[in-house]
């Protein structure tokens, strides 16, 4: 990351959305994790983070990584508040979060790193259509949560053509390496009954402010016509040979890793590169204002 080599949690070559969103809105450029210790309330009333990287609305996905669940994260937004309202006084802390954009992304690990993996037993207990309404379910349950706990204003991401990850693409090889396309069915499938969720969400809460963010037809424009947008390729990562390696197997000194991330869809296997969480931001923050969220 740009300023030093002090790690910051983000599986990338640099920002990721929620942080171009954030610069968008005129606060700071980097949105702090709340369990940063470097950072203190006064930071967290600007912004912060309570995503916990290969996380998922199954709390079974967290359990694959050993990572922070759905529902533990939704604890650290309550004690935040109770933070905020110690500092700042009730009336200013309730301002603060009816005020704050809620931006929301989650959904891939659940099929990519728990469904599909065959990791937790799901694939025995659900077929994927039951698996696809057991997770809108969820989704609807932290939604309805954040907004008891106050949120107004939120935006929830669809899902990407996770069948054209580079590290799908690597385990199609016998199928000549292309999309794993029934994924990304699963993924149209998925996203189409999180909008028609979104929308019964807007009807039993009239004073949420809720957006969904279509992700899957943006990245498909990225694959489909990628040099409208500056990129050269969109199926291998740039870090490594782009084709199983992600997280902390990636740096910008690994070898084979490309001179310039930005000619790339994707940094890793598995996540894309900070020009295209620019791309994704900027998008987030149309339909925001167009949706009149903000």
């Amino acid at each position: 990351m740009p300023g030093g080599p002090r790690a910051t949690g983000r599986f990338g070559n640099g920002r990721l959305p929620p942080d171009f969103i954030s610069e968008g809105l005129g606060l700071p450029p980097l949105v702090p994790a709340y369990l940063d210790p470097a950072y203190g309330i006064d930071d967290f009333a600007r912004g912060v983070c309570f995503a916990s990287a290969g996380t998922g609305i199954d709390n079974a996905t967290a359990g694959v990584l050993s990572v922070i669940p759905l529902w533990k994260e939704v604890e650290y937004y309550r004690e935040y508040q109770r933070r905020l309202r110690a500092r700042a006084g009730a009336s200013r802390a309730r301002a603060i979060v009816r005020g704050a954009l809620h931006v929301v992304s989650i959904g891939t690990n659940d099929f990519l790193e728990n469904y599909f993996l065959l990791a937790t037993g799901r694939f025995a207990q659900f077929t994927v259509p039951e698996f696809e309404d057991f997770l809108v379910a969820g989704a609807r349950r932290f939604l309805a949560s954040i907004h008891r706990l106050g949120a107004r204003r939120v935006t929830f991401a669809g899902l990407a053509a996770i069948g054209c990850l580079p590290l799908e693409r690597t385990t199609n090889a016998l199928r000549g390496g292309g999309c794993v396309e029934e994924y990304n069915e699963v993924a149209r499938s998925y996203n189409a009954k999180v909008q028609a969720m979104v929308r019964e969400l807007r009807d039993e809460f009239p004073r949420l402010k809720l957006a969904y963010i279509s992700v899957y037809e943006n990245f498909v424009n990225l694959i489909d016509n990628p040099a409208n947008f500056g990129l050269e390729n969109v199926e291998e990562g740039c870090c490594a040979t782009g084709k199983f390696e992600m997280g902390y197997l990636c740096s910008g000194g690994a070898a084979l890793t490309c001179e310039n991330a930005d000619k790339y869809l994707f940094w890793d296997a598995f996540h894309p590169t900070q020009k295209v969480n620019r791309l994704m931001a900027n998008h987030t923050l149309e339909v925001c204002y167009q949706q009149g969220i903000l």
